[in-house]
């Protein structure tokens, strides 16, 4: 449900990136209410993620989807234009992004005592007196 949710707000990011563009500023009242509303609820949404989720990899993510996502919305309404090198830069974000789901994370070790120590002086912040 995570991952899902991640998308959704990756693409809400498309939505309030548009949206500020269009503001002119915040001057042009529509699309600075949708920034507003749209920026509100991608970031409580990626709060929500970043509980199920490593933040390095959903970060990564959100942020890779948002911009290949922009740029594709700016090639679909012609505002930007469409060129091989565009496309298969996007398709390296799609690719980085996929790959950040499959490989699995693995969580770092809660317990600082198994960290190896790496010289005498070093001091474990519960042990100082």
């Amino acid at each position: 449900m995570a991952w899902i949710v991640l998308f959704v707000s990756a693409a809400l990011e498309t939505v309030w990136a548009t949206a500020l563009g269009e503001s002119d500023g915040f001057t042009v009242l529509r699309p600075t209410i949708v920034f507003a509303v749209t920026i509100v609820v991608s970031l409580v949404a990626f709060g929500y993620v970043l509980k199920h989720i490593p933040i390095s990899t959903a970060y990564a993510v959100w942020t890779g989807t948002g911009a290949a996502l922009t740029v594709l919305w700016g090639m679909a309404t012609g505002t930007e234009s469409v060129t091989v090198l565009r496309l298969l830069f996007i398709a390296g974000i799609v690719g980085c992004v996929v790959g950040l789901k499959l490989v699995p994370a693995r969580p770092v070790s809660a317990s600082r005592d198994s960290a190896p120590r790496t010289g005498s002086r070093d001091v474990d912040a519960h042990s100082v007196r």
